[in-house]
């Protein structure tokens, strides 16, 4: 969708459309209220600073709308075939580089007490699974962070194939 097209939708389904880049509830809402956007680096550079104001809880909750690495996404709608073309550098993964991902995700969620997330677009499954392997090595502070991190970048990648200029 355009730009312009974004900027006159009706407000909820402005809303609906950015809770499929990150479902949390208050940036969709103060996204919508910013419009109308001047241009996409805007838009862009709002999402970007109101990501940076998501509470622990608003970050727990959108967490709960991502599938593991390395499962497929299941469920209707947007969101779940957002995920699954996010995750395509596992296409080719082995039943080896699956069963480590299953145990990594377990040994993750043990650990921090939530699914791993990361950005997974134009990363491979062997690259998934280095940087897993690599951030169960973070203290939870440290990998709060990184989560919040990551979360916001998918929410921009998302935005960006949503709405061009």
């Amino acid at each position: 969708m355009v730009l312009s097209e974004f900027n006159a939708l009706a407000a909820e389904e402005a809303a609906a459309l950015l809770r499929r880049c990150a479902d949390i509830p208050s940036f969709a809402a103060a996204l919508v209220a910013r419009r109308p956007f001047a241009d996409v680096d805007e838009l862009r550079s709002s999402a970007r600073e109101l990501a940076g104001t998501w509470s622990e809880a608003e970050v727990a909750a959108a967490l709960a709308d991502h599938p593991r690495i390395g499962e497929r996404p299941t469920g209707p709608g947007a969101t779940a075939a957002l995920s699954e073309r996010e995750q395509a550098g596992l296409d080719q993964a082995d039943t080896g580089l699956r069963r480590r991902l299953a145990e990594g995700n377990r040994r993750y969620e043990e650990r921090f007490g939530h699914i791993y997330l990361v950005r997974a677009a134009g990363r491979s499954g062997p690259e998934l699974l280095d940087l897993l392997e690599q951030r169960l090595a973070n203290d939870p502070a440290t990998e709060r962070g990184v989560t919040r991190s990551q979360l916001a970048e998918i929410a921009l990648l998302r935005l960006e194939g949503l709405v061009s200029a």
